[in-house]
């Protein structure tokens, strides 16, 4: 996994980040398929370019399209783009349509740091149940 910084952890629905060295396009999808657990990735065209600079937002990110390219980013990782939505990255960004379900499953783990900081006396447990109601054929 790459690490993402950003001041502003607290705050906002996505977060944009630089991996520590450029990648090809090809490359970072099956990064990202790999490290996400993603049956598969829809995404716009690829634009020949090395990828530097990612944003991210889990689950349905498509509101963020806007903000991503004002940031100047290669890529956006998120979820739950319509069709006609992907016309609107106009060659500017790549989209990165990676499911609902496999942008958000590794909240849980964080959710279960949190818990475990703060109430260090409790007993956690993570359910090993797939709520994902999205299959690939």
């Amino acid at each position: 996994m790459i690490a993402i910084s950003n001041a502003n952890q607290d705050m906002g629905a996505g977060m944009v980040g630089e991996l520590s060295e450029p990648m090809d396009e090809s490359a970072f999808l099956q990064h990202i398929k790999t490290n996400m657990k993603a049956g598969c990735i829809r995404h716009t065209p690829l634009k020949g370019a090395k990828v530097k600079k990612v944003a991210v937002c889990g689950g349905s990110g498509s509101f963020l399209l806007r903000d991503a390219i004002s940031t100047g980013a290669d890529f956006f990782i998120t979820a739950d783009f319509k069709y006609h939505q992907f016309f609107d990255a106009e060659g500017r960004i790549v989209i990165a349509d990676i499911g609902h379900y496999e942008s958000e499953q590794f909240t849980s783990e964080i959710f279960l740091d949190i818990i475990n900081r703060k109430f260090p006396n409790f007993a956690t447990l993570l359910s090993n149940l797939s709520t994902n109601p999205v299959n690939y054929f």
